[in-house]
């Protein structure tokens, strides 16, 4: 069972940043596809940004390409979403997601508990 503790949310203006963590336990973050998303209430759940097993592609919904970048660090086995020049439409509660298919065919899926990412003056 993978646990996922998402931190670094927080209230920041309008152009600022913020690095979220995912910290993982129980599981190695290398051997999932981990994603981050966000959710704001009245909207259902979109993928913000996410990153292959092997580390070497990603993939950004268009409304963040060129702001938010995800990264990974085997060694603290966390995953990171920095975002800059953010905007009051990223405003959301910002999950973390671990999902791997397994050769068996079981979808191993696990969720963070959300962090609150607030942009406004």
């Amino acid at each position: 069972q993978v646990q996922l503790v998402e931190s670094g949310g927080g209230l920041v203006q309008p152009g600022g940043s913020l690095r979220l963590s995912c910290a993982a336990s129980g599981g190695t973050v290398s051997s999932y596809v981990m994603s981050w998303y966000r959710q704001d209430p009245g909207k259902e759940r979109e993928l913000v940004a996410g990153l292959t097993r092997g580390g070497d592609s990603t993939n950004y919904a268009d409304s963040v390409k060129g702001r938010f970048t995800i990264s990974r660090d085997n060694a603290k086995n966390t995953v990171y979403l920095q975002m800059n020049s953010l905007k009051s439409e990223d405003t959301a509660v910002y999950y973390c997601n671990a999902k791997r298919l397994a050769w068996s065919g079981r979808t191993y899926d696990y969720w963070g508990q959300g962090t609150q990412v607030t942009v406004s003056l």
